[in-house]
């Protein structure tokens, strides 16, 4: 048997476990960040086998068999689903020292209840066959799973053409206690490069019912889908910009006419220059930035990813099938000429910073420092260690920079980014690094043993900055 991962595990102090159990361990969870589809939730999924709760769409263990030289037929092919699990499960006991094996088997413990066991190639059979008993319980539907982590809220990742059935459904359910909200991510209209771009102006046009032959006419069906949006609880908006580049634009709305000019061309079937098409993303964000400060919502912005690296398996499985990396462009004037140009007039909503380059955190920090709230703390911060970062070392360094360079006790805290309902985990993954830091400053006698002190300033990080900063006084729970 296994005592791996035990109760005390990653806090390696005294100051750290009380901290941990005595404020952090209890915290309920609001994840204001997401890729959970609200339709499983709405329809209370329920999973079959490990390999569907675990394996499908998780590029973390889908990066780590093909760098075991697993083939594809048993990742994303046709192999059937124990086929997939067997091959994983080899996969594990060479992860050691990836986060992977910390979270496989935190995932494993809770919620499934499979404990004092690692995975591996002479356990698979076993576990793969609790996997699916404990699956078939009521309390391992995607519902079960939710209430075992005490998640209060979950903010999703939705497409301003999404019609937010399912969060309607979810929202006008008698006796349902989580608050599930939507979140704005405009993908495919920062991309007026891309042929997509054409075919998702013309679904924007049908969600919102309204014709779309104009700048300002493009203006109003988006302000119709934030309206949408606004009503089915939003309080955020999300964007994943790769390469951050921001030209000032005049107001973002149909000012000058350049942006209608532009928006006027592509919509004809020309092709936009690469200048041009940052001219009008600069726009579209500008105008975008100013509806969010007037709604009062939450921007976050995800920057520096590399995505879809390899062209030969873009062309056989399709984006987002897990070959990104992390990008090195540089951004820090452009990101400051943004922000700046939405303080200027008033119309910088709370906004969320997300590096996905490391070497990107202290430029973050200490620029979400240049632009303060009056009356509002934290206004702009650097977001939690995110991707290829959220791992112990990525958690410390963004732990280290934002208490160094701004105020720890405002963080808004730990997110999972994650398409699986196991991930919750995370926030527990978090919480005792986050524990283990605090607690190694007052066991090196760089913080005062005062814990009243500490597991507010815990209690603030786990939970209630982001129930503030969110503005989720109507979550439910």
């Amino acid at each position: 048997m296994s005592g791996f991962p035990g109760e005390n595990f990653l806090l390696r102090s005294e100051p750290a476990r009380r901290l941990y159990f005595g404020h952090a361990a209890a915290q309920p969870i609001y994840d204001y960040h997401s890729h959970l589809d609200p339709a499983a939730i709405a329809d209370d999924r329920k999973f079959e086998n490990l390999t569907q709760i675990w394996l499908d769409g998780d590029h973390y263990k889908w990066r780590a068999m093909r760098a075991a030289g697993v083939p594809e037929r048993l990742i994303t092919g046709d192999a059937d689903d124990r086929e997939k699990f067997r091959a994983f499960a080899a996969v594990v006991p060479q992860c050691l020292g990836n986060p992977l094996y910390h979270w496989t088997h935190m995932e494993l413990a809770r919620p499934l209840g499979i404990g004092g066991v690692l995975l591996g190639p002479d356990t698979a059979d076993a576990i793969w066959e609790r996997g699916r008993e404990r699956l078939a319980l009521p309390s391992c539907s995607a519902r079960g799973i939710l209430a075992a982590f005490d998640v209060r809220m979950i903010g999703t990742t939705d497409d301003p053409v999404d019609t937010l059935a399912a969060h309607a459904a979810l929202a006008s359910e008698p006796g349902f206690a989580i608050a599930v909200r939507p979140t704005w991510r405009a993908d495919l209209l920062f991309k007026p490069e891309q042929p997509a771009f054409s075919g998702w102006i013309r679904a924007l046009a049908r969600t919102a019912d309204v014709e779309i032959g104009s700048y300002s006419e493009l203006l109003e069906a988006l302000s119709l889908r934030l309206d949408h949006f606004a009503a089915h609880g939003c309080v955020s908006a999300d964007h994943g910009f790769d390469r951050f580049e921001f030209r000032s634009t005049g107001s973002g709305g149909t000012g000058d006419g350049t942006a209608d000019a532009l928006f006027a061309r592509r919509l004809a079937g020309h092709a936009l220059t690469a200048d041009e098409a940052v001219t009008l993303r600069s726009a579209l964000a500008l105008w975008l930035g100013q509806q969010y400060s007037r709604r009062g919502w939450v921007m976050q912005l995800h920057l520096g990813a590399l995505r879809d690296s390899n062209s030969r398996m873009l062309a056989r499985l399709g984006p987002a099938s897990g070959f990104d990396s992390i990008g090195d462009h540089a951004y820090a004037e452009s990101l400051a000429r943004f922000l700046d140009a939405l303080d200027r007039d008033g119309e910088l909503p709370k906004t969320i910073l997300y590096g996905l380059n490391p070497r990107d955190n202290e430029m973050l920090a200490t620029m979400a420092g240049s632009f303060p709230g009056d009356g509002v703390a934290a206004k702009v911060q650097l977001g939690s260690a995110w991707w290829f970062n959220d791992q112990q070392d990525g958690i410390l360094r963004q732990l280290t920079s934002v208490a160094n360079m701004g105020l720890l006790a405002r963080f808004v805290g730990m997110l999972t980014d994650s398409r699986s309902l196991l991930s919750f985990s995370r926030h527990d993954y978090f919480r005792r690094i986050l524990c283990d830091f605090i607690g190694g400053w007052v066991e090196r006698g760089e913080a005062p043993a005062d814990y009243a002190l500490l597991g507010n300033m815990v209690e603030d990080i786990c939970c209630r900055n982001t129930f503030r900063f969110f503005g989720l006084d109507g979550a439910r729970g």
